[in-house]
């Protein structure tokens, strides 16, 4: 805005009137268009682990995120955001006015959590023979490790552990050797 600024001072009236116009625009549109993104969050909110949604989850809509950021005018009322902190303090849910019209929640978003990649796996001989129920139960599980939270995955392969001769609580060792039979059944040896 401060280089546009200069270059609108140099230009004299016209240039002043391309900075208003800039101005009311990134002023108005610019969360609209960050939060219409796929990330559905401005730079900072990105950068603060936050995205805007719909109350029932799904991603916010043109409306909504225009309704939101257009009373944000409103929010900063009577001075410094002066409504928009009594809604915080005053309601159960924490919205700021704009979203309590707009239905709109902003949510903190975990962050991605790295996956074991199957083809990152070495194959791994089973510690004992496998029935053919087991092979596929542990092919089933390797098959479905993209999907599974890191959590999850390691709670299903300590259930299996047995099949790497492992005893006990699961881990990330034990799922890898899992997965390494897995690899096995599927007949990739190393």
């Amino acid at each position: 805005m401060w280089a546009a600024a200069i270059v609108a001072a140099v230009l004299g009236g016209i240039g002043m009137a391309f900075w208003i116009v800039l101005f009311f625009l990134l002023e108005w549109f610019y969360p609209v268009a960050f939060e219409l993104s796929p990330s559905g969050s401005t730079p900072g909110k990105r950068a603060l682990g936050l995205k805007v949604v719909m109350d029932n989850g799904l991603p916010i809509t043109p409306a909504a995120s225009m309704t939101r950021n257009l009373l944000r005018v409103a929010d900063f009322l009577p001075f410094a955001y002066g409504f928009a902190i009594v809604s915080l303090l005053v309601r159960s849910d924490s919205k700021r006015l704009g979203d309590i019209a707009a239905a709109t929640l902003v949510v903190h978003e975990a962050p991605v959590v790295p996956r074991i990649a199957l083809v990152d796996v070495e194959p791994l001989a089973p510690a004992r023979p496998l029935a053919l129920e087991d092979q596929a139960a542990v092919v089933a599980l390797a098959a479905r490790a993209h999907s599974l939270t890191v959590e999850r995955l390691d709670e299903l392969a300590a259930l299996a552990a047995s099949v790497s001769g492992d005893r006990g609580r699961g881990g990330p060792d034990v799922t890898r050797r899992v997965l390494g039979v897995a690899q096995w059944v599927l007949g990739r040896r190393a």
